[in-house]
């Protein structure tokens, strides 16, 4: 029995002062509030600590390689997409390993416990197969099983370059797979991913609309019907503009037309989508799942936070590209976006909870539902994933209730983060990761091999 004592924490029932959080075999046993702290754990702000519901773990190491214009004036993700092409063919399973255990080490320092990794490369350079084809899913795992981060792994379907279902071109062959194919290396992922502690769990990814096919679609949504399944849906204009011309609906239209979306869909981006899509999605119970920091550098487009919140939507954050890792950042951003377009100010706050509250139970409560995830809230029963925050922080001084999460978010940073467990398991003290020297340093000789390629 690990014990954790917290000056403040927040509970579902909300704030509460000097409490004990028991911890037994990852799940919390039990909270008390006004209590003695003993010997246990002592904490200043204890939270509740979200899962990152969407992560290309492998594209860390582009960070900062690609704020050059290209010979395209009009620069824009699909520019940004044939530079990834050419980088990911250099990745070999070891740098692969390498580069998604420090991406994880880097989730758990900026208040992430657990990631549901978008996982589309399979295959070696040129597109062949490995030996074993989950090969790559297992370095997924070897990395997870480095980092102590909780793992939802979502393997991903791509079988097409397009709606026209026309071949894959040289920077895509490394994702494809037909669904049998795929069913195998789902196969081969599970049986990967058996080494891992109980709170892992296996997913499934059918890439987008325009890489995967209806029937396709179907044979993935069908293959784990209790899994969580994650697509990325409505990032892109010309996405939109191929699914208007080849299918005759725009992607969130036809999604929900023509499949059962529920709780356990998380949709990817969504930032073009109309105010009836928006609402539609809303009322499914499915996830959207928001990548702020992401979206910005791509150009993406601003998701409707302001209409879905208001449809009472289910909504999550994830680091997608991990051009930069910053969970306050995330939510700061998303925020601030819906202000600039709306020009407006506390654009999500409601009259009984901050934008801060708001905001952090959102990212909190969706990315457990998202990746499958027994989490949430610190509550008897739930998966110890538990965020604490410097309560002797400049910013945080004094601070109670909701302003503390707002002082975080709006005030503060990442750098606030003192202690993050991941199913009771102490990954961050002081603010560093347990395993950060060993990581980096397998980080560091990864990236001299592959600028030196």
């Amino acid at each position: 029995m690990t014990q954790i004592w917290a000056e403040t924490a927040l509970l579902p029932s909300g704030w509460a002062r000097n409490v004990t959080v028991s911890v037994q075999a990852g799940r919390i046993a039990s909270v008390a509030p006004d209590t003695q702290p003993g010997r246990a754990y002592r904490t200043g702000v204890l939270l509740p600590a979200p899962t990152n519901l969407h992560s290309h773990a492998f594209q860390r190491a582009m960070a900062g390689l690609t704020e050059r214009r290209g010979p395209d004036p009009r620069d824009s993700f699909w520019t940004w997409r044939q530079l990834m092409f050419r980088f990911l063919d250099q990745l070999t399973p070891e740098d692969v390993e390498a580069i998604t255990a420090f991406v994880q080490m880097e989730m758990a320092e900026a208040g992430y416990a657990a990631v549901a990794e978008f996982h589309y490369l399979h295959h070696a350079p040129g597109g062949q197969s490995y030996d074993n084809p989950a090969e790559m899913s297992a370095r997924i795992a070897a990395a997870a099983q480095t980092s102590g981060l909780g793992l939802t792994l979502l393997p991903v379907l791509y079988e097409y370059g397009g709606c026209d279902r026309r071949p894959l071109g040289p920077g895509q062959i490394r994702f494809g797979n037909r669904p049998e194919a795929f069913a195998r290396l789902l196969e081969g992922a599970e049986t990967a991913l058996r080494s891992l502690p109980e709170d892992t769990t296996l997913g499934l990814a059918p890439h987008s609309l325009r890489a995967v096919s209806p029937e396709g679609l179907t044979f993935a949504a069908n293959l784990r019907p209790d899994a969580p399944l994650h697509m990325h849906l409505a990032e892109q204009v010309a996405e939109v503009e191929e699914l208007l011309a080849h299918r005759g609906a725009r992607p969130t239209t036809w999604l929900l037309d023509n499949f059962d979306v529920e709780a356990r869909w998380c949709l990817i981006h969504c930032t073009q989508m109309t105010r009836a899509e928006t609402h539609a999605l809303a009322a499914t119970g499915a996830v959207a799942g928001l990548c702020p920091i992401t979206e910005s550098s791509l150009g993406d487009g601003i998701f409707d936070g302001v209409a879905y919140l208001a449809a009472g939507g289910r909504w999550g954050i994830g680091s997608d590209s991990n051009i930069r890792i910053a969970l306050a950042e995330e939510l700061r951003t998303l925020d601030y976006s819906q202000r600039l377009r709306d020009l407006s100010r506390a654009a999500l706050a409601t009259a009984e909870r901050s934008t801060g509250r708001v905001l952090y139970a959102g990212a909190v409560q969706g990315g457990a539902q998202a990746a499958g995830r027994a989490s949430g809230a610190i509550e008897a029963g739930k998966l110890a994933d538990l965020l604490a925050l410097n309560a002797q922080a400049p910013d945080l001084t004094g601070r109670e209730g909701d302003v503390i999460l707002d002082s975080y978010i709006f005030a503060g940073d990442d750098r606030m983060i003192t202690d993050l467990w991941s199913a009771g398991r102490h990954l961050v003290t002081q603010g560093r990761h347990i395993g950060r020297e060993a990581i980096t340093a397998a980080y560091g000789r990864t990236i001299q091999k592959l600028r030196s390629a």
